[in-house]
């Protein structure tokens, strides 16, 4: 018997030691299948719906395996999850011996050298900032890890915090004062020395593309790599193979030449006269774009004159700041390294506005105060490909929703992986008990205007009904704000708003309630757990297609449309599946919930691409009547009741006669 199938077994060691373990076979067949992976380049896909417990089957290999383990996830939230929470109850158990780290991104640590000299010189930095620095400095006087999650004083927003961290473009490496005593270098060391590194997606991709300082030694030795939350990974790639220049780089950047200036080389005027008037530019430009942040087409925007006189006048000045500062050399290891920064931005300025080049998607996105430019591989795959086949790795990427009407192709190729052992594990939780799914008659086309009352309406009859918690996730802001403004008033349970705050506090205010109402928008559709009466509704706007105004989308489809293929079902659909796949997936989390699922789309019923959707959901019973769906969600069966496999439910095909 080999030590997996003894870990997971009824009498196992998770058995004996954590008294909630149950024995899962899709658990154990996904735990074996990474066992089984021998050579540097296997490759496994694995689709572990909810409730395979699919943490624990990748964790207890990493564990039981020899040689160094990357685990990524999604986000630093579940990064912390896994590492302060799942996995020190099987390390306990499987590998006391073992030794675990948790490894951020640099933007986590706190930068002694950068807090220094914002003390020194704060600037013009906003007054909220220098308030803020108080409670930095006390706190800097007692953490042990420099990890900035422990600063719980200050907002996740704070504006201090791009002050006293670093970015590898403003980062001394070994020529800062404080090297010895750098947070981020402990926490490299700590990560190349461990056993198992718990990372998230971004930092893996940072690494792999940037070959950032330190860290950059990790993956080779990795002998074994774990994707989880998988799906998010093309497009996270898509990110650091991406080139980006913003005007918050050049603000920054001039930032740190006037601090240089104030502190090193007071001589130097015309090097801090140059540095303000690149600044005014870069705040000009920002100006140029629409006053609300928007994501659009940098071709287009760069057709306007304005915008194309904006970013050039901006170019001639950086040059002119680095010609000045070129007569600086050598006077300040700081100055030196800011100059290297400016040609940096420089050269991927030229790059990112040479819009004419093919094979790219050519972007902006705009906050409140900035703007940053984009050009985007309109495919990963060639380059995570190649990358993958430098390292000496076994390979497994995992989520709940990785295909499409059964299929990893989609997925697979978005990755540029050939050929990889792939596994399905359906969920233990019986759905056509446990979940309703509804698809109510009437409802007017998603773009008519008359829908934003129907959805009020229908939030509105679900909440009386529900004596638990609802999710009304949205595709788009303008939607949830029209619905949002409706419902003003109208409802005496607590009403959470995306935006209104953190998505943190949001989910635990909701949690807390047990029985709110929370509008969201893409971010609510996926790694959201609230498992329990506090979540017996989830209601869905309309089906989830990307906005066609998105410029990536745009240029995909352009791209597909070129080679002669089809856009809609290549690119638009099967993404629209997984993300459906993702929101329906937040309704049922154990096998004590219950619930109902409402999409509001007529087009899943008269489309043919509607079965598409409906395949890919949890085996729920079904049920065109609104009125069946309300009368579940106003009772509490019993676990064992069989109300909705019989009275409530209709079979797929009978969804249009029912």
């Amino acid at each position: 018997m080999s030590r997996i199938t003894d870990v997971f077994r009824a009498e196992g060691a998770l058995s004996k030691a954590l008294p909630d373990f149950q024995p899962r076979a899709a658990q154990l067949e996904m735990a074996t299948a990474i066992q089984a992976l021998q050579q540097a380049g296997d490759q496994l896909v694995v689709e572990a719906e909810t409730g395979t417990g699919k943490t624990f089957a990748y964790v207890a290999p990493a564990l039981l395996g020899s040689g160094k383990v990357i685990l990524s996830t999604g986000t630093r939230n579940l990064q912390e999850q896994l590492y302060h929470r799942d996995m020190p109850r099987l390390r306990e158990v499987l590998g006391p011996e073992k030794v675990v780290t948790l490894l951020k991104g640099r933007s986590n640590y706190l930068c002694i050298q950068r807090l220094n000299q914002f003390s020194v010189h704060p600037g013009g930095a906003h007054e909220n900032a220098i308030k803020q620095l108080k409670v930095v400095r006390m706190w800097a006087n007692q953490t042990k890890s420099g990890d900035i999650g422990e600063l719980s004083a200050l907002p996740e927003d704070a504006m201090i915090l791009p002050f006293i961290t670093s970015t590898q473009d403003n980062c001394l490496g070994r020529d800062c004062p404080h090297y010895d005593d750098c947070y981020l270098v402990k926490a490299r060391k700590e990560a190349l020395e461990a056993d198992i590194v718990v990372v998230n997606h971004h930092l893996f991709c940072a690494d792999l593309v940037l070959k950032d300082t330190g860290f950059g030694e990790l993956i080779p030795a990795a002998d074994l790599v774990v994707f989880d939350e998988a799906h998010q990974l093309p497009e996270i790639a898509s990110q650091y193979f991406s080139d980006t220049v913003s005007t918050r780089q050049v603000t920054e950047l001039c930032r740190d030449l006037e601090t240089i200036y104030q502190t090193a080389v007071r001589d130097a005027r015309a090097m801090s006269q140059m540095a303000k008037q690149v600044e005014r530019s870069a705040k000009d430009l920002r100006l140029q774009f629409k006053l609300d942040p928007e994501r659009s087409n940098l071709r287009k925007a760069m057709a306007e004159d304005k915008i194309a006189i904006g970013v050039s006048e901006l170019e001639e000045k950086l040059e002119q700041l680095l010609r000045i500062c070129n007569t600086q050399i050598g006077r300040d290891k700081a100055l030196d390294q800011a100059v290297e920064r400016l040609e940096l931005l420089l050269k991927r300025w030229a790059e990112v506005f040479a819009i004419e080049a093919t094979g790219f998607s050519f972007w902006y996105e705009s906050s409140r105060f900035h703007v940053s430019f984009h050009r985007t591989p309109l495919s990963v795959a060639e380059p995570f490909s190649r990358v993958m086949a430098e390292q000496q790795a076994r390979w497994v990427f995992t989520s709940a929703t990785l295909t499409v009407n059964n299929s990893f192709d989609y997925f697979n190729q978005r990755l540029g992986l050939r050929k990889p052992a792939t596994l399905q594990l359906e969920s233990p939780f019986n759905f056509a008990d446990q979940a309703l799914l509804c698809l109510p008659r009437y409802l007017p086309e998603p773009h008519e205007r008359s829908m934003v009352d129907t959805l009020t309406d229908i939030t509105l009859k679900v909440v009386a009904a529900n004596h638990g918690g609802s999710f009304i996730l949205f595709t788009s802001h303008r939607m949830l704000q029209a619905v949002a403004k409706r419902l003003e008033g109208k409802l005496e349970r607590e009403v959470l708003v995306q935006g209104a705050t953190s998505k943190r506090e949001l989910i635990t205010a909701f949690t807390e309630a047990g029985n709110g109402v929370l509008l969201g928008t893409s971010s609510f559709w996926e790694g959201v757990d609230v498992p329990g009466n506090a979540l017996r509704c989830v209601l869905i706007d309309k089906l989830p297609f990307a906005s066609p105004d998105d410029p990536l989308l745009q240029a995909r489809v352009e791209d597909c449309r070129k080679r002669g293929r089809d856009p809609f079902k290549e690119v638009q659909l099967p993404q629209a599946v997984l993300a459906m796949k993702q929101g329906a997936g937040r309704l049922v989390r154990s096998v004590h919930d219950e619930g109902v699922l409402i999409i509001c789309d007529n087009r899943i019923v008269t489309r043919n691409y509607g079965q598409l959707f409906l395949a890919s959901l949890p085996p729920m019973g079904r049920t065109r009547s609104l009125a069946k769906a309300l009368a579940f969600l106003s009772r509490k069966p019993s676990p064992n009741s069989a109300i909705i496999a019989g009275s409530l439910a209709a079979t797929p095909t009978a969804l249009e006669e029912e």
